[in-house]
């Protein structure tokens, strides 16, 4: 439903879920970044961790990601049956602030305990807020994509800090006090959604705030038009499954490269960039073109020309695809050199921003118009579930990598994502048929 009061075009719920969301991926990403680098590193230096090998290091991180989006498949049924969206995403955020703080303490009970804390956490607050932000907006709406991409920029931010700032205390002076600090932030997030109630009216509700005619809408069986809208979601999720296979080597296997084959030496400073950090050039990337490549695809489909999600989505995994060429490049120098240049990881991760700002956002956008009002969070949960299984398949490439080479896997995943890319775009016009119009848009006063 929209609100009231707008802010810069949009409506002002819009940014007390941006800012909630900033926080929270701060704590999320923050951890992430120095996750595998905590459990590799050894447990008797100065900084000590788990001294785990790299191949346990890379199945945790793949089983642990994998739950964390999981979870968000009972979130979004708790949402729908009981609580709403709204109480939902309190819950999370109260979970994941106990989850991050737990990780703070230096014991093996509060490390597994702090995990699982954080899953159920992400799994309560990750596909509800982002429903919630479909929910601020009118359907048919055609500013709803571009608020979704604000809503990931605020995702992105978060993520920046965090690998800046908890990757840096992490590595420097204890890994225990960057997940404390990834819980600070957390803190504060949850405040931000706390104090912002009053611009969420009417958005996220239970079931049971609905009228009677709204909850007999919702409690009709699915049309043939949802139906066939279902069907193209789960297409979409295939290539959400695949997209976030190869991403998520960023908090994986290219971390690891990061740390231990590239020279991140700046001669003329004598100083060694932290492995770290690498993980906050995608965000960067995000803040700075996200509004431009969001410009780009409105005025493409103001021309009449072909800027459907699916189609959006099916270029977003060919050119992320295309930017491991780049760490192939960067693993054929190593096998020459002995290290491989920093350029080569900060190329892959443009090329992987430009693909995830054609496809993620817009999912999550897509997602709303599509599914019945009846499923709202649930469907988003099976989103993220779909990323989940992504994040899994992650872990497993980067296990793979260890016995098939990187230069192998590398260049395989470009060529994979290229092959299933071309093949949704080549099926796209029985795709849209089946989405019944979801995306035709109405005009507004405000963009």
């Amino acid at each position: 439903m929209k609100q009231s009061k707008e802010i810069f075009g949009h409506p002002a719920g819009l940014y007390v879920l941006f800012f909630t969301e900033l926080w929270e991926r701060f704590s999320y990403y923050g951890m992430r970044a120095i996750l595998v680098l905590f459990l590799v590193s050894s447990a008797s230096g100065d900084n000590p961790g788990f001294g785990w090998t790299e191949t346990e290091a890379l199945k945790l991180y793949g089983i642990y990601t994998f739950l964390v989006y999981l979870s968000s498949v009972p979130g979004g049924v708790l949402a729908d049956k009981w609580l709403g969206q709204k109480k939902t995403v309190m819950l999370g955020g109260l979970l994941l602030v106990l989850g991050h703080s737990i990780l703070a303490v230096q014991a093996l009970w509060a490390f597994y305990t702090g995990l699982a804390f954080i899953i159920s956490g992400v799994g309560c607050l990750k596909p509800n807020i982002s429903s919630m932000v479909g929910g601020l907006y009118p359907i048919g709406d055609d500013r709803r994509d571009k608020g979704f991409t604000i809503f990931y920029i605020g995702i992105n931010i978060g993520a920046f800090l965090a690998a800046l700032v908890v990757g840096y205390v992490g590595e420097t002076y204890s890994w225990h006090y960057g997940f404390g600090l990834a819980g600070i932030g957390m803190a504060i997030g949850q405040l931000v959604y706390v104090v912002g109630q009053k611009y969420l009216q009417n958005v996220g509700e239970p079931l049971k705030n609905f009228s009677a005619q709204e909850r007999n809408i919702t409690n009709k069986p699915l049309t043939s038009i949802e139906k066939d809208r279902i069907q193209v979601m789960l297409l979409s999720f295939l290539m959400i499954i695949v997209f976030w296979g190869a991403f998520e080597q960023a908090g994986g296997l290219m971390n690891l490269y990061a740390d231990q084959k590239t020279n991140r030496i700046i001669g003329f400073l004598n100083w060694e960039v932290p492995a770290s950090w690498f993980q906050s050039v995608n965000s960067f990337f995000i803040i700075t073109l996200g509004a431009p490549i969001a410009a780009f695809w409105y005025n493409w489909k103001r021309k009449g020309k072909e800027a459907s999600s699916v189609f959006k989505i099916a270029i977003g995994l060919i050119i992320m695809g295309w930017g491991f060429l780049f760490m192939s490049a960067a693993s054929y120098q190593f096998q020459n050199q002995g290290s491989s240049a920093m350029y080569w990881l900060v190329l892959a991760y443009l090329f992987h921003t430009i693909g995830e700002l054609c496809a993620s956002p817009v999912a999550l956008s897509y997602i709303t118009k599509l599914a019945p009002l009846k499923y709202a969070s649930i469907m988003m949960g099976i989103y993220w579930a779909a990323t989940g299984l992504g994040n899994y398949a992650a872990g497993w490439v980067g296990v793979w990598s260890q016995t098939a080479g990187e230069l192998q896997i590398f260049t395989g995943i470009a060529i994979f994502c290229t092959i299933i890319g071309g093949l949704v775009i080549l099926i796209l016009k029985p795709l849209k048929r089946l989405a019944h119009g979801a995306e035709d848009f109405t005009e507004q006063t405000s963009v």
